[in-house]
């Protein structure tokens, strides 16, 4: 159902850029793991309808995600991206050479958590702007060790989007019908759901789409929310 469906939105689907059609070509012969057409859809949709300035990205793989949303943001915003991995480091930095003419993505090398921390200190020291969009991306285990530092970066009104919430479907079953190596990821993940959903800064909604997304608007306490 899944397949079929995925095929009748494509009739329905914005088509980018074509050497965004390539790097995902290029991603999936390559097993590089890239964001779904489901999930692109949905960051297309946030970023056109918010307009966020600055957007950080944990994890970056080749770039193609960063790419994707530098077409959908305002020429004068700017996207900061982590990425640990010294191949696709380089990789990165090389599509990003080609296709980001205006340099608006900035590259951050190192360990997510490590860099995260460097970023905090950064924004108190230097009384930087906080991040109004972050997309997490990164090593599915590590979003509950990510998700501190992330809040503490983030604006009032900004918004949170957690991909691969589902991990392969992993997620929805038992602990007990997963492998034993992956019990350790389906645990850190059903606990991350429930922070998320739980967090009182947090209004988080959970859509089935791709790998599973979450979406999660930071109101810390004393910030007026709408009623309807």
């Amino acid at each position: 159902m899944e397949n079929r469906t995925e095929v009748f939105w494509e009739l329905f689907r914005e088509q980018p850029p074509a050497y965004i059609e390539e790097l995902e070509q290029r991603a999936r012969e390559n097993d590089v793991p890239i964001i779904r057409r489901a999930t692109r859809d949905l960051l297309r949709y946030l970023l056109r309808t918010r307009s966020p300035r600055h957007v950080l990205e944990v994890g970056t793989a080749i770039g193609y995600s960063a790419l994707f949303m530098k077409e959908n943001m305002p020429e004068n915003s700017d996207i900061t991206t982590v990425e640990k991995v010294p191949a696709r480091i380089r990789e990165a930095r090389e599509n990003f050479r080609k296709y980001d003419g205006r340099g608006q993505i900035f590259l951050r090398e190192g360990d997510a958590a490590q860099v995260l921390k460097e970023l905090v200190i950064e924004k108190r020291e230097k009384s930087r702007e906080g991040f109004d969009f972050v997309f997490m991306d990164a090593a599915k285990g590590q979003y509950l060790t990510f998700l501190p530092d992330v809040l503490q970066l983030m604006e009032p009104g900004g918004i949170l989007v957690s991909d691969n919430i589902l991990h392969g479907g992993d997620v929805l079953e038992s602990r007990y019908a997963v492998t034993r190596r992956d019990r350790t990821i389906h645990g850190r993940m059903r606990e991350y759901l429930k922070v998320l959903t739980e967090h009182g800064d947090l209004e988080t909604i959970c859509l089935s789409l791709g790998d599973g997304v979450t979406l999660s608007a930071y109101l810390p306490r004393g910030t007026e929310r709408r009623r309807v």
